[in-house]
């Protein structure tokens, strides 16, 4: 598994996928991607060490992903991302939290000391594709609502059960309410969740002005940012 990578496109950055204690929450009915865990904090960071020794600091930016949120990467891990920020001049860092975990978000900041992006996995802004079909555990009502907290939510499209106007709805708010935004397009794996290949035919014709957005990262595969398997 690639676990380093530079994206050289849109919001240059170095970005290192890292191991954690299982997702909290994992639940999420699309989601298989949580196991890529771990229980063992020796071995994780001995693993997340080597990792974060291939950051060079040459764009001043850094994105940290692991298979849930920042806050169940290890303390020791935490602290070796703060000293390498230091280091090597890292100036803004990206991390991934979950909905649960958003009155924290102002700890993890103070922790690191740098601004910090924090993206969210919203997925969708309906509230009942993304509750009661997606098991998300999410229930923020609104796109403002996350904005309270949140800088840059990622959207998953191309599922079955979604509609055209649900997707260009979330576009619309995701354009509306943050300066940045993330959004996947759905590929298959082990969960019982399906694409749809006509949207996402559609979503990439109707949508493929996004591709020059520099606001806008569309991932059509989900390891378009040059880490995972």
């Amino acid at each position: 598994m690639e676990r380093y990578n530079k994206i050289t496109n849109k919001n240059q950055r170095e970005i290192v996928l890292l191991q954690g204690r299982p997702c909290a929450w994992g639940k999420c009915i699309f989601c298989d991607y949580i196991a890529d865990n771990s229980t063992d904090e020796i071995a994780m960071n001995q693993r997340n060490l080597e990792v974060l020794s291939r950051i060079t600091g040459e764009f001043g930016v850094l994105e940290v992903i692991n298979s849930g949120s920042c806050f169940e990467l290890p303390e020791n891990t935490l602290k070796e991302i703060r000293r390498i920020i230091q280091e090597k001049k890292i100036k803004k860092l990206f991390l991934e939290s979950h909905w649960m975990y958003r009155h924290r978000l102002q700890s993890m900041r103070d922790f690191m000391g740098i601004p910090i992006i924090f993206k969210i996995g919203v997925e969708t802004f309906d509230w009942d594709f993304r509750e009661n079909y997606l098991n998300k555990h999410a229930n923020f009502t609104s796109a403002k609502e996350v904005r309270k907290y949140f800088d840059s939510p990622c959207l998953l499209v191309g599922m079955q059960g979604q509609t055209k106007e649900m997707i260009a709805k979330d576009i619309a708010l995701l354009k509306k309410y943050f300066p940045l935004g993330t959004i996947n397009v759905f590929t298959n794996n082990s969960t019982s969740v399906k694409r749809d290949e006509k949207l996402v035919d559609w979503f990439m014709e109707t949508y493929h002005s996004l591709l020059d957005d520099p606001t806008i990262e569309v991932l059509y595969e989900k390891t378009d940012f040059g880490v995972g398997d």
